[in-house]
């Protein structure tokens, strides 16, 4: 090992809003101070139950759009939720879309938060026999 994981990074036009919205979902804190780096209107936070988020504003941001190869998704959030349906309108009423809410069968959604960035809700693994399959190979959740 040469390293440990400090945060994963999300580009966005907007840290503070897009951390906001991480933060209605996930709970934590926006912002807190933390040595590892420094706070501005360029970069946020979200330190929550044992895992760090960061924002970076990029100019001209381009969102991901999903299922386009030419503007690929290059990392999603898995967010564990008990009740997949409740989980799934509190997103939506706080900003975010449905891109993909499968066959009524599966164990997972997929949305996009305000920035674009595809985000899977996926039933925690107490609701759910596991390993299931989504029958389009052998994808597991």
């Amino acid at each position: 090992m040469i390293a440990k994981l400090q945060c994963g990074v999300l580009d966005c036009a907007d840290p503070v809003e897009l951390s906001r919205f991480y933060q209605s979902l996930l709970g934590g804190t926006v912002n807190l101070p933390d040595p590892r780096w420094s706070l501005d209107e360029g970069w946020a936070t979200l330190h929550t139950d044992g895992f760090v988020l960061a924002f970076q504003r990029v100019e001209n941001h381009r969102p991901p759009s999903w299922g386009d190869p030419a503007r690929p998704q290059q990392l999603h959030l898995d967010l564990g939720v008990a009740d997949l349906d409740r989980a799934q309108r509190t997103a939506l009423r706080r900003g975010a879309s449905l891109l993909d809410e499968g066959d009524g069968r599966r164990s997972w959604r997929i949305l996009a938060d305000p920035a674009g960035h595809p985000f899977c809700l996926v039933r925690d693994r107490q609701e759910v026999p596991w390993p299931q399959r989504d029958g389009a190979g052998d994808r597991e959740r």
